[in-house]
């Protein structure tokens, strides 16, 4: 159970801001003039004697010499993969004539599942604070595996799994390890959403039946169920094109920022899904936002700098993630406690006050190790279950008198 605990620390902090080394599953044969190539298919031929020497980004500050904005991100490399070439069947069915607006939405949504090598990317592209300084651009990886949860016609939850190989310093194969990542849920005219506030709050907000109507929302979880963002917007489609934007919302940080900065406290961003016919991609537009108080940006500059993100999910073939499968098999009646938890607390009227962010707080810790005694067969009892699982929900929230935690994350 020890090893789980340390296993989701250490896959979770794939995400965390280091320097960059070479990062990605089955890098490309080296030869004496070229480092690692990053994240390829295992029959990448070699790379160019001409090849970079370092990871390739763009949208770079051309002019900044030296490695001062070299990406930082996860410094792991993985094992082999194969990328899927042809065009997906949930793409292909997209592609159907004749099918209502309604369909065509709920296969986009359903698209999104399968196997991927997952790679984040984001870049400050814009300052607006006099002396801006650019952070240094962030790229990271994973092998991860999209699931449906729960299909009930006009409500869809997906999960995300990562399950990661590591190949070690000795050059010998870790893992996998599996980890239970974000998970996203779609409604289709949502009559309410949870909005956050900053300083750790949500709150539960009408949504107008106009602009409901046609449209579906997505809802945002951390790993542990717990809230991060939702949004209402609707599917656009044409021929070999579908795409979901969501307007302009407030979201918390993410583990790749707050570990790095205390300067601003919310990220005021839109993001985009489009599925593509070997994957999806997941754009993020956010504006990094200090506030002067909970809900209230603050007066003189209150807007620090634009980020771009780009997450590309490609499609591979022949990867093992069984590892997931067993997983939520194991765990899933802890998980539908945790969620129908978190779900009567933000569809409740009163606002949901966290002590901490959960990972930057550590709070979800007592979830995790509770879902590897029961996936070791050492877990309590149904009803026994159901009190430890409102229990350490409950203990997520904020006391009366508390103030939320705004401590730098310690790994």
């Amino acid at each position: 159970m020890i090893s789980r605990i340390l296993a989701v620390s250490a896959v979770l902090g794939l995400f965390v801001s280091m320097p960059l080394a070479a990062v990605g599953p089955a890098p490309a044969a080296k030869t004496a003039d070229a480092a690692p190539a990053a994240a390829v298919p295992a029959a990448a031929p070699a790379a160019a004697a001409d090849a970079p020497a370092s990871r390739q980004y763009t949208f770079a500050w051309q002019f900044v010499e030296g490695g001062e904005l070299a990406p930082r991100g996860g410094t792991t490399r993985g094992t082999p993969i194969t990328l899927d070439t042809e065009a997906s069947e949930g793409w292909r069915s997209l592609q159907e004539p004749g099918i209502d607006a309604f369909e065509r939405d709920r296969r986009a949504i359903l698209a999104m599942t399968g196997g991927y090598r997952a790679s984040f990317d984001f870049i400050e592209v814009a300052g607006f604070t006099p002396g801006f300084k650019p952070s240094r651009p962030y790229q990271s990886w994973g092998t991860e595996k999209v699931v449906v949860l729960e299909d009930r016609g006009t409500f869809i939850s997906l999960q995300h799994m990562l399950v990661m190989s590591i190949i070690g310093k000795d050059g010998k194969m870790m893992g996998p390890f599996v980890t239970k990542h974000w998970r996203q849920d779609w409604q289709y005219e949502p009559t309410h959403v949870f909005r956050y506030r900053g300083a750790q709050t949500w709150e539960r907000e009408a949504v107008d039946p106009a602009a409901a109507k046609g449209a579906w929302s997505q809802s945002v979880y951390q790993v542990d169920d717990s809230p991060r963002y939702a949004d209402v917007a609707r599917w656009q489609h044409a021929k070999g094109y579908s795409a979901w934007e969501s307007p302009e919302g407030w979201r918390p940080l993410p583990r790749r920022e707050y570990s790095v900065r205390s300067d601003y406290q919310v990220l005021a961003g839109t993001n985009r899904h489009v599925i593509v016919p070997t994957g999806w991609v997941h754009e993020q537009f956010n504006h990094k936002v200090a506030l002067a108080s909970a809900g209230t940006p603050r007066t003189e500059e209150p807007i620090l700098a634009r980020e771009y993100g780009f997450n590309r999910y490609e499609r591979i073939r022949d990867y093992d993630f069984a590892p997931a499968d067993a997983y939520l098999k194991a765990t899933d009646p802890m998980w539908k406690l945790v969620r129908a938890e978190w779900a009567a607390l933000l569809g409740a009227d009163k606002p949901v006050v966290l002590r901490a962010a959960p990972d930057q707080g550590q709070l979800f810790m007592p979830l995790f190790k509770l879902a590897s005694e029961i996936e070791e067969g050492k877990g309590p009892k149904p009803r026994v279950l159901e009190k430890t699982v409102r229990k350490e929900v409950e203990g997520y929230l904020l006391k009366d008198g508390e103030t939320p935690s705004t401590a730098p994350a310690k790994y």
